[in-house]
């Protein structure tokens, strides 16, 4: 049985004077389903979401959630929404738990809906901490827990874990991958980190300035860019043969001209000798080197012509 579609964007875009921030763009969300929008700073990502919240107007093009739009509809939409923003001020002096109490009662919700976000974010041991007091990881699961309340249909997460460290941005990704397997939310993500994307999403859509550049499943983007493996190399002076001429190359990528890239090969057995005798032939000394699979990392170099957090 199909999924139930829970947000529709259909050709919007909006513009800022004569920056256009958001181009044209159309994509689904099915009940169940975590879609990332990943992309630089400036990509148009939080223009986006700003639409889909309601926050912002779209030029043309339309926005449903749950088959209704804005218009008319706003108290129905924002009781099934749960959003959570770059960054979320709440009250310095009041608790973690009287925080989530004071969200449970714009909804309406009993106390013991605060004391079972308490327990879903991981924040029992911080109930009576100010949230002055919190980490920014634990600010993070706060905002999430806040977004978590009412139970929503559709989550909107606005790039949830910038400037956390490593394993505060882990246990968000494990919060949300436990989601995942309890409810049937629909989530949007966006983020700037790959490896974000690739845990928990579904389905990724690489955006730039304000387009969409592909979108699909993790293997169908790969599988899009090219099968294959990569050479990464640093080398201590130019090259002064092609490297697009050893066998089994696909693509070469710079990152310092002649001397520091990537080869993008179809056989890495076949070109990982050449590649070798090259630069022994041209009297070079190997700084790096590193061999692997392609990645949504090549994959937005591709597509770009830079690193994602260039």
């Amino acid at each position: 049985m199909d999924k139930e579609i829970l947000i529709e964007v259909e050709k919007v875009k909006k513009t800022f004077k004569s920056l256009v921030a958001v181009n044209d763009v159309s994509f689904k969300v099915n009940a169940g389903e975590y879609l990332a929008l990943l992309g630089p700073n400036g990509a148009g990502k939080t223009t986006l979401i700003e639409m889909i919240e309601g926050i912002q107007k779209q030029d043309k093009g339309e926005i449903l959630i749950q088959g209704k739009s804005w218009n008319g509809n706003e108290e129905e939409l924002h009781r099934i929404m749960g959003i959570s923003l770059q960054e979320t001020h709440f009250v310095d002096r009041n608790s973690v738990e009287e925080t989530l109490n004071l969200f449970s009662s714009f909804y309406g919700l009993p106390k013991s809906r605060a004391q079972e976000i308490l327990e879903i974010v991981g924040l029992e041991a911080k109930r009576k901490t100010y949230v002055n007091h919190l980490s920014g990881g634990q600010r993070q699961k706060l905002a999430l827990g806040v977004a978590l309340l009412n139970n929503p249909k559709v989550l909107l997460l606005d790039e949830p874990t910038t400037g956390l460290d490593p394993n505060a941005r882990r246990e968000i990704w494990n919060l949300l991958e436990k989601l995942k397997r309890t409810s049937g939310t629909a989530m949007i993500l966006t983020t700037h980190y790959m490896e974000e994307a690739q845990y928990l999403c579904d389905r990724i859509i690489i955006m730039n300035k304000g387009s969409f550049l592909a979108e699909g499943t993790l293997p169908q983007l790969i599988k899009s860019y090219g099968e294959g493996e990569v050479i990464q190399f640093l080398v201590n002076k130019p090259f002064g043969e092609s490297l697009k001429l050893l066998p089994s190359v696909k693509k070469v990528f710079w990152e310092k001209r002649g001397t520091k890239g990537k080869l993008v090969v179809s056989d890495i057995t076949i070109t990982l000798p050449h590649f070798l005798a090259l630069i022994a032939k041209e009297n070079l000394k190997l700084l790096e080197l590193e061999s692997r699979k392609v990645t949504l990392e090549d994959l937005f170099i591709s597509l770009t012509g830079k690193a994602l957090n260039e």
